[in-house]
């Protein structure tokens, strides 16, 4: 297993070593042991899981403290635009945002810490997406941002007349409006 730092501080891409044969392949997804060994420190508490079709933008999603959330993503069908937003008060990178593709092909994950929400497009006829929680789920402090934030600029990689968006995700405020709570602590 391998991990690959972004230029966002703790976002980082995973890519286990995957072993292949004439059956197929096979790799071991999550390893407690290899994470707390590369310095991942997280207890995934929860899995949620997707399945979207072709330009669907789920996000931008995170939760507040108390009970904010680290994800690990990875897809087990298909293709998705995977976007990460640091919303770090006095980060240096506040306000910007990494994306990559993720795929069962390429079978890499992106892990999201505290402090950054998250969104994904799916790129592929349809796409299923499962994710870690370190924290479990609190409706009454899940929060976000309009996906389509022109401070934030996201390029989602699917044509604006093909976006599909939830009527809720719609409603979400800008990034300048959003309620957030995180700070950077260096």
């Amino acid at each position: 297993m391998k991990v690959r730092n972004t230029f966002l501080e703790g976002v980082c891409i995973i890519e286990p070593d995957v072993f292949f044969d004439s059956r197929g392949y096979f790799f071991e997804s999550y390893n407690e042991k290899k994470f707390l060994e590369l310095n991942l420190k997280y207890k995934f508490v929860q899995d949620n899981q997707s399945k979207s079709s072709y330009g669907v933008i789920r996000g931008l999603h995170y939760q507040i403290e108390p009970y904010a959330q680290t994800k690990l993503v990875r897809v087990i069908c298909g293709k998705i635009f995977d976007v990460a937003v640091d919303i770090r008060k006095n980060s240096p990178t506040y306000g910007k945002w990494f994306g990559i593709e993720l795929s069962d092909e390429n079978n890499l994950q992106l892990l999201i810490p505290k402090g950054f929400a998250h969104g994904f497009s799916v790129l592929s006829d349809y796409a299923i997406v499962l994710y870690k929680c370190d924290e479990f789920y609190h409706k009454e402090l899940e929060r976000g941002i309009i996906y389509n934030d022109p401070y934030l600029n996201i390029n989602w990689q699917v044509p604006d007349d093909k976006v599909i968006v939830s009527q809720k995700d719609n409603q979400l405020p800008d990034f300048q409006n959003a309620e957030i709570n995180f700070y950077y602590n260096n």
